[in-house]
């Protein structure tokens, strides 16, 4: 199989890490591809027309997207316990989590549009502020009402990406929560996240 990825795409690094717990990282041919929404990339369009990654490209030529399906996908490849769970509390725990990571990394995206992407003279700092306000709430959601410990789910290396990548580009500092630091420094200290590390930046 073929992984159609961006070194510095939370999306994408969800799906690596993913495969790394599963023990399927070795299955992936791993194909880094650039892309923003001011440049088109061919070879991705071609498989997917938003333009995005991750794509899983499946060895009958069929192309997985977004990231959600692919690790549906991958979660049925392997013999061990499901990270999505099949039924019961812990399938909608483990979704939701995974849901609010995706909201997370969203929300991000339009704040850096705002702080860092966009011209100076077009930037709109009320949608910002509203922006920032959503991660701050967030964070204080994860430290107050989540249960984090407990058997690893696809919600959890969600999240963990998710912070990683709000951390990689210093959009919002989580650091107040303690609980939530914490359980973020030992993920981070996982094989898989520590082989697939973020690196580069958005060339448009």
């Amino acid at each position: 199989m073929k992984l159609f990825y961006q070194t510095h795409s939370p999306y994408a690094r969800k799906v690596l890490v993913l495969a790394h717990e599963l023990g399927l990282a070795s299955q992936l041919e791993v194909i880094h591809h650039e892309t923003s929404p001011t440049t088109r990339n061919p070879v991705i369009y071609q498989a997917n027309p938003l333009g995005k990654v991750p794509v899983l490209m499946l060895p009958d030529g069929m192309a997985l997207f977004d990231s959600m399906v692919i690790c549906d996908y991958l979660d049925t490849l392997h013999d061990g316990r499901a990270f999505i769970p099949a039924e019961g509390p812990e399938r909608y725990q483990a979704l939701r989590l995974q849901a609010l990571a995706q909201g997370i990394c969203d929300v991000g995206i339009k704040l850096r549009w705002e702080v860092e992407r966009r011209p100076q003279a077009l930037r709109y700092p009320a949608y910002a502020e509203g922006q920032a306000y959503k991660l701050e709430e967030t964070w204080r959601f994860l430290e107050q009402q989540l249960d984090l410990d407990g058997p690893v789910t696809l919600g959890h290396v969600a999240l963990a990406t998710a912070l990683d990548w709000i951390a990689f580009r210093g959009l919002s500092d989580f650091s107040s929560q303690p609980r939530l630091t914490q359980w973020y420094q030992r993920f981070c200290d996982r094989p898989s996240m520590q082989a697939t590390r973020y690196s580069g930046q958005t060339h448009d």
